[in-house]
């Protein structure tokens, strides 16, 4: 089953269908054709047919439509929304070289209580895309993005001025929530500018920002030099400039939304409703409403076997991303003897493989995706993307086995550097076309990247937590070589299985397109 055609952006969703059911069983989520309080067909069989295939065609080919905008346009939304999607990660590492430096401040004698203050953030990094992911499908991306910023700015203002551990705890777990904002939603920005063989490239520049592994570079030279509490003021200095910038520069890109409002204005409020059902369903509680489409990631995580598993294995890469963030202070200052500001050198690896996959990957998952749509006849399919995934997933374990077993053996600090870099390359080059598999796969495409990002973000929480107890008991060589194994099991035999389980699995799912 092939996605939107060209020119059409692929969250718009069928306008013949009702996003949540009226009555009885919640879960399902299309199968409810729109009904009036009557039970009678609330728009008229052939006419209605006629008028929205009209309308749809009227669309593809309206300016307003976000795939229609200039290029300039849509790189400039693509830049803001990737400048506010840097700027959360980068608070969740930042302060990882200074970790040493909080406990000592607070004084913290418990190793797991001074990781927790790291990876309390991505614990309800987790949690906010469950309620923004929805929000950002119902009343439209751009308001949550910046009112996700602006208390984004506010809790890390907290962080900065935390009188003990506690306070501090609390803080960073409301920045967190509130800074999920651009991981809810963000990639499907993307999804709304682009179509589907210019959206590699874009999206690449997205999935940049929030794993290019700058904050811990930064955050070890800060912490060293004039505390570790002013990585927050960088942050928010940072989200300021966001604000400014966005704030009269980043319009709604989601397509429901702009056709809802632009229609409310034309038309009155029980005609605009007839032609966004999606949005303003009829004789429904508001809240009742509310509460069904607060359920769409749950349903997308337990229902969908393609999005359970690419889930598991995004949040696995993830989770070990983490847990070398968490361990690299004591391995370079330990081991190597690097300072706190030259221990944030240490994370430049993972940058660089970031940025060489931004470049040679989403290249690599553009040709790949076209290469295959013109052997089909022009048309393309979600399975074309997972080509790129099995590649990446190939260095994943590369990487983690260079990195554990140079650092076992002691060998020259650039060694486990450079499996850092080719660790990097692997989960960035696998982050893509997941991405990109599933905005292109399912209508409601934030809920559906959400449902990844909780998965993720909860295993990111907790791995730190145990990685310094396992590297004890297994060594950093046998410790990784256990990582590696779960990345071989999970990563490479079932993105084969996708590759040609996928369009039979998507043919027979609701809640695929």
């Amino acid at each position: 089953m092939s996605g939107p055609p060209p020119g059409t952006a692929s969250s718009v969703t069928s306008l013949t269908q009702v996003s949540v059911q009226l009555e009885g069983d919640t879960n399902d989520l299309h199968s409810l054709p729109l009904t009036g309080s009557d039970g009678g067909s609330a728009i008229q069989g052939d006419k209605v047919e006629d008028k929205i295939e009209l309308k749809e065609d009227d669309w593809e080919h309206d300016p307003v439509n976000p795939i229609n905008w200039s290029p300039a346009r849509k790189w400039i939304a693509t830049s803001l929304v990737s400048l506010y999607t840097f700027v959360t990660p980068l608070a969740s590492s930042i302060m990882a070289p200074g970790l040493p430096d909080v406990a000592i401040k607070y004084g913290i004698t418990n190793p797991t209580v001074t990781a927790l203050t790291l990876s309390i953030f991505l614990l309800s990094f987790a949690l906010g895309p469950l309620l923004l992911a929805p929000l950002s499908e119902m009343y439209g991306r751009v308001w949550v993005l910046h009112l996700g910023n602006l208390f984004f700015l506010v809790f890390n203002l907290g962080c900065a001025l935390s009188p003990n551990v506690t306070c501090l705890i609390i803080f960073r777990f409301l920045a967190g929530f509130a800074g999920s904002a651009p991981i809810a939603c963000g990639s499907n920005v993307v999804a709304d500018l682009f179509v589907e063989s210019e959206r590699a490239s874009a999206m690449a520049i997205y999935s940049l920002a929030p794993l290019i592994g700058i904050g811990p570079i930064m955050g070890g030279f800060i912490a060293e030099s004039v505390g570790v509490q002013y990585v927050f003021y960088v942050i928010i200095a940072i989200c300021g400039v966001a604000a400014v910038l966005g704030i009269p520069l980043l319009r709604e890109t989601y397509a429901p939304v702009i056709r809802l409002r632009r229609d409310k204005i034309r038309l009155d409020p029980e005609n605009s409703a007839t032609e966004h059902p999606t949005l303003t369903p009829h004789n429904m509680d508001g809240w009742a409403y509310i509460w069904i489409n607060l359920q769409r990631p749950f349903i997308l995580f337990t229902r969908s076997f393609i999005c359970f598993i690419l889930s598991l294995y995004m949040s696995l890469m993830y989770g070990i991303y983490y847990l070398m963030f968490a361990t690299f202070p004591s391995l370079f200052s330990d081991v190597y003897h690097f300072s706190i500001g030259m221990g944030g050198l240490a994370y430049i690896g993972v940058g660089l493989g970031f940025v060489f996959s931004a470049i040679v990957g989403a290249q690599l998952s553009n040709k790949i995706y076209v290469y295959l749509a013109n052997r089909n006849g022009g048309k393309g399919k979600p399975e074309m993307r997972v080509p790129a995934l099995i590649f990446g997933s190939l260095f994943v374990p590369v990487g983690i086995l260079w990195y554990g077993w140079s650092a076992q053996a002691h060998l020259h600090f650039m060694m486990p550097i450079v499996g850092t870099a080719i660790f990097g390359f692997g989960i960035m080059t696998t982050f893509l076309p997941i991405i990109l598999y599933i905005v292109d796969t399912f209508t409601y495409g934030a809920s559906a990247v959400s449902a990844t990002y909780v998965s993720r973000s909860l295993l990111g929480f907790a791995f730190p937590l145990f990685g310094e107890q396992m590297f004890a008991a297994l060594g950093y060589g046998g410790g990784n070589s256990l990582l590696a194994g779960l990345a071989i099991v999970i990563g490479i035999p079932f993105s084969v299985w996708i590759y040609y389980a996928g369009e039979r699995i998507r043919a027979n799912s609701p809640l695929a397109r």
